[in-house]
């Protein structure tokens, strides 16, 4: 983002304007986090925001400040309709195309102001007028500090804001463990906590609240896990079976992928959760070192995101999709040893 479109952003949020914040579907830490982050600090300013998110968010986010201000779309669609025609500036945080928010991409079409992208994905879209784009970033959550900080309001980042945004960047670096997490996100996050975040506090609301069920989903994944040595390869099955018998609620898989990948020498981790809901069978992906699950994802599972951290869908059985996912190790056999 140019110097000139700072200065530009920096005029139209003087003056009474409408904006909305979009997340992308099935919006995690990092876009529910960067979202609230700024619309708090928006607030500050003489803008009238509103945070739309597609669809609902997991239960263990919603402690965070302004989560009962969130407009669902697919629970409130006339409202979310009515802001989004009257808004002056759409906010697209956490993803880089307009097919990751499902309908609310539609009610787009009736929009007449501008865009501003904040994404840290691979392979952005051009439909922003203002792209703050940066894949090396370890989280969106990063980037909206770093566009305050460009915006020269520093000094506005409140402990609301900064509650949000380290739990986005926590949450988007597997606490601070990813590749992507560098010495600058440590710098920030060490703001952040001097800002008001509550590190124990936030770390024990986001991963200290499991219920019983989930943990036995849990087991369950755990026991699914197949491992194939020649490939350095995992991968973790859940039916639509399995997730009703243990009373699956929206984030209770969060994470469980990255046990595939803690096993020693593993350097490919997938899990496959069949989605009643959406009629598609749901994959993660993560992997270590150089091999891109975001090319894997993009190429067979129409999916994509980041080197070591991907999402992908199938529209064929889960049975079918693993058999097809099995199918492709062979032409990857060199780049996983």
């Amino acid at each position: 983002m140019t110097t000139l479109e700072i200065q530009e952003l920096k005029d139209r949020f003087s003056t009474p304007i409408k904006v909305v914040i979009i997340p992308h579907k099935n919006p995690d830490g990092d876009a529910i986090g960067s979202c609230l982050a700024l619309y708090h600090y928006l607030k500050q300013y003489q803008c009238e925001s509103e945070v739309i998110a597609p669809n609902e968010f997991p239960d263990f986010l919603k402690w965070l400040p302004g989560t009962d201000q969130i407009i669902i779309y697919e629970k409130q669609l006339d409202q979310a309709t009515q802001s989004i025609k009257s808004a002056d500036l759409v906010f697209t945080l956490d993803f880089n195309s307009l097919s990751r928010i499902n309908g609310v991409a539609e009610t787009l079409e009736h929009f007449k102001g501008d865009y501003i992208m904040i994404d840290h994905h691979q392979s952005p879209d051009s439909y922003a007028k203002y792209t703050y784009s940066d894949t090396t970033m370890s989280s969106t959550c990063e980037m909206v500090y770093n566009f305050i900080l460009m915006m020269g309001n520093g000094q506005k980042i409140t402990q609301e804001i900064a509650t949000c945004l380290y739990t986005g960047i926590m949450t988007d670096t597997g606490s601070f463990r990813f590749p992507s997490t560098t010495s600058a996100t440590h710098r920030v996050i060490a703001e952040l906590i001097d800002k008001g975040a509550n590190n124990s506090e936030i770390h024990n609301a986001i991963y200290d609240t499991s219920s019983l069920d989930k943990l036995q989903l849990l087991g369950c994944a755990l026991k699914n896990l197949v491992q194939l040595p020649e490939y350095n390869t995992v991968y973790i099955t859940l039916s639509k079976q399995e997730l009703a018998q243990y009373n699956f609620k929206k984030g209770d898989t969060e994470g469980f992928v990255n046990y595939g990948l803690s096993l020693k020498g593993i350097k490919f981790a997938l899990i496959f959760i069949e989605s009643q809901q959406e009629e598609i069978v749901k994959i993660s992906l993560r992997s270590k070192g150089d091999f891109s699950v975001n090319d894997f994802a993009r190429l067979h599972f129409n999916g994509g995101g980041h080197t070591n951290a991907a999402g992908g869908r199938s529209t064929i059985s889960l049975e079918d999709t693993v058999k097809k996912f099995v199918s492709l190790l062979p032409d990857y056999k060199d780049q996983l040893q």
